[in-house]
């Protein structure tokens, strides 16, 4: 298992370990095309997963799916100059059709709330058009020069990209904190990974957007992952691109709008947070392979007897609704089984040999773990059905231990710097709200405020930086 299995620790190298697990466990692979990747069978799978559950929660809020062109007229960019200079550095440009220069460039899709709302304003004409609540699942291209990291930093990712147009301040104020929601209880409540929420500060915001709303994860290294974000646009973009309503007082007035996404790096944080020197550890809610039986066939044991009991105990657990690996290859020993499938993550493993048979038992074995236990048949699919709930809670609890201990609140500069440097992760520090300040600590130690929480803590002490009077406590860390 050398050349397959995982070679380097995840504590003595996280960053090899990662790019490991991600290649070995069949997650991904890297593509012709410097700073692209390719998704594999078993991380698209993650992702349709993760688009089931998102997508059943924004339809029951009256949200439905459309696409839209990847390609953005460059006077479309240009329209709102402060988004259009927020993406610059990273917009990559289409110049040339076959061999025909083009009259105006074209952006591939950084994002696309300028090509939208050009369209909204054909769309909307009265109060009664409204709400309007889209959303698309895509390709995004920005051209990262920093260095690219599979799952995590792309210069082509995939995401989800929500975009509403509402008729007051309060609907766009609501619809903005409902996503943030909806967004945290599928990455608690399904990825398995807490998070911190809270507000960007100006600097960090979404470029063009009144505010912007975040949620944030702790990585094992200490790094701090931006998981999703919800943005209140205001008027700015309303009042760009025209979009204009008649309301019930006969009036013209411009709309309020927000947009939200999430994307694959959070396939890229449940590789960091669950695995372990073995590989993958999916939680059971998004693993595409929940359970996978492996017959044990013995020497001087007939093989049928295994054979059959094994399929009548992956028909039962099919029948449950769960997802089912049969693994009957001849080809590979039943210890090769073992350490491919706890590579790849699978949360439970039913082990059927003649012994097993015999007493009319089976044995499960968890991932999470590596606990094993025996268990009659008859009682073996609902048995499979209550680990996978406590593996599911277990990882959850594993995680948000690890978020309590990477936070760490520094009442002064010199603390703060020891912290970051030997600790990592969340650094809760007072700040007097000067930009100078935020700036200042982002050039010296790299560290960002990730987010103003939105559960206001006191501060307890004077500015971490300049010394001055502290108006609020805020999340510092360096991230990826």
């Amino acid at each position: 298992m050398s050349d397959t299995g995982i070679t380097v620790k995840k504590s003595a190298d996280f960053s090899e370990w990662y790019t490991e697990t991600v290649l070995k466990s069949g997650l991904a692979d890297y593509a012709p095309i410097k700073g692209c990747m390719i998704f594999r069978e078993h991380s698209y799978a993650m992702w349709e997963k993760i688009q089931d559950v998102f997508n059943r929660k924004i339809r029951a809020t009256g949200h439905n799916n459309v696409y839209f062109p990847m390609f953005i007229p460059e006077g479309f960019l240009k329209k709102e100059a402060e988004h259009f200079e927020g993406f610059v550095p990273e917009v990559a440009w289409v110049t040339q059709g076959g061999e025909t220069p083009l009259e105006e460039k074209l952006a591939i899709r950084p994002t696309s709330e300028t090509i939208m709302y050009a369209t909204f304003a054909k769309w909307i004409r009265s109060w009664r058009d409204l709400p309007l609540k889209i959303n698309q699942w895509c390709n995004i291209v920005r051209w990262e020069t920093k260095a690219t990291r599979l799952f995590l930093r792309t210069r082509e990712f995939l995401w989800q990209e929500g975009h509403t147009v509402h008729a007051t301040s309060a609907e766009a104020e609501k619809e903005v904190a409902d996503i943030l929601n909806e967004y945290r209880d599928l990455i608690e409540s399904y990825l398995a990974i807490p998070v911190v929420v809270g507000v960007k500060t100006d600097s960090e915001k979404f470029a063009g957007a009144l505010y912007t709303t975040t949620l944030e994860a702790i990585m094992p290294d200490g790094k701090a992952l931006q998981m999703g974000t919800s943005h209140n646009l205001g008027q700015n973009f309303g009042k760009v691109f025209d979009i204009k309503f008649v309301g019930e007082d006969k009036q013209d007035h411009y709309v309020w709008q927000t947009s939200w996404g999430i994307t694959t790096r959070l396939i890229g944080a449940i590789v960091m947070v669950h695995g372990d020197d073995k590989g993958l550890v999916l939680p059971p809610k998004i693993a595409p392979v929940q359970v996978v039986i492996v017959p044990i066939p013995y020497k001087g044991a007939d093989p049928a007897a295994v054979a059959e009991k094994a399929r009548e105990i992956y028909a039962a657990l099919v029948e449950k609704g769960l997802s089912v690996v049969l693994d009957d290859r001849e080809e590979y020993t039943p210890g090769w089984k073992f350490n491919q499938w706890e590579l790849k993550g699978v949360p439970v493993r039913v082990e059927i040999g003649p012994r097993d048979v015999s007493k009319q038992q089976v044995t499960l074995a968890r991932r999470d773990t590596f606990a094993k236990i025996a268990v009659k048949e008859d009682e073996a699919v609902e048995k499979v059905a209550r680990l996978l709930e406590e593996i599911q809670h277990n990882l959850y609890a594993k995680a948000r231990m690890c978020l309590e201990e990477k936070t760490s609140t520094v009442v002064n500069y010199d603390e703060f710097k020891k912290v970051l440097s030997e600790k990592g992760g969340f650094i809760k520090g007072s700040w007097c709200s000067s930009a100078k300040c935020e700036e200042k600590i982002k050039e010296e130690t790299g560290a960002t405020i990730r987010l103003r929480p939105f559960e206001k803590e006191k501060p307890v002490a004077n500015c971490v930086y300049c010394g001055e009077k502290a108006v609020e406590t805020v999340y510092f860390a360096r991230s990826y």
